[in-house]
């Protein structure tokens, strides 16, 4: 397995992730092992301190035969940085990313591919989605925060309900056409990810998942509300000199 491309890249950003980074590695192999497909699990490190490298060397020791755990380095900050190095160093047929808390169950993986082995360049989870849930809610100021978040950013993206949630996948050819066109390293990442996608015409498939809210968050609405605008105003920048 560890010589072959595998069929199915999961990237998983972490920083200083140790708290949540076991159990999520944990039930992403868990599921992986019940897909009839080869998987690689990959953990871009974005300069954590902590022991996120350990745990993942302690989880891939018990990895399912199918599925290959590694751990690979980005220098530059940031959510989007760290995806883009995990995603475009991978020659996996299909490939995406997950974020570390794993809010997102990872047995929607199964409906995920089903819509890649029927030709869907980009699949994306969706708390928006017919069919979707919240096992636990964000709270309100969240909420509110999200809603004016959406208003802003739907002239980018066109129709996608839910932009923000940390469960994207790709066709290998839709993965090289949008990641080597995105910029973003901040919160604006997924939305410049779906604007992309939406500049080149790919159409995305929203999946509905069953969201849990996790506590441990770095993003907060007061904080980081001007710095969300500025990121979606250089998003607007970034699209209008997209050739």
């Amino acid at each position: 397995m560890s010589q072959r491309t595998p069929d199915l890249d999961i990237v998983v950003p972490a920083y200083n992730e140790e708290a949540r980074l076991g159990a999520t590695l944990r039930a992403l192999t868990a599921h992986t092992a019940t897909l009839p497909l080869s998987v690689a699990i990959t953990v871009v490190d974005n300069g954590s301190v902590d022991r996120s490298a350990e745990v993942v060397d302690e989880v891939a020791e018990r990895r399912p035969d199918n599925t290959v755990l590694r751990l690979i380095g980005c220098a530059r900050q940031g959510k989007g940085a760290a995806v883009r190095r995990g995603l475009l160093a991978s020659r996996a047929r299909w490939r995406g990313f997950c974020d570390a808390d794993l809010s997102t169950p990872p047995q929607v993986l199964t409906d995920v591919i089903g819509h890649l082995e029927q030709g869907a360049p980009v699949v994306i989870g969706s708390r928006r989605a017919p069919g979707a849930s919240y096992a636990v809610p964000q709270p309100l100021v969240r909420r509110l925060g999200s809603s004016t978040f959406r208003l802003m950013t739907k002239p980018l993206v066109g129709e996608v309900a839910d932009t923000q949630c940390g469960f994207k996948f790709f066709s290998a050819q839709a993965t090289e056409q949008i990641f080597r066109r995105v910029t973003a390293n901040g919160f604006a990442f997924d939305v410049e990810v779906l604007a992309v996608a939406a500049r080149l015409r790919l159409p995305v498939v929203e999946v509905p998942v069953r969201w849990t809210d996790q506590a441990g968050s770095s993003f907060q609405v007061w904080t980081h509300g001007r710095r969300v605008v500025s990121e979606v105003v250089a998003v607007r920048a970034a699209l209008a000199r997209m050739s």
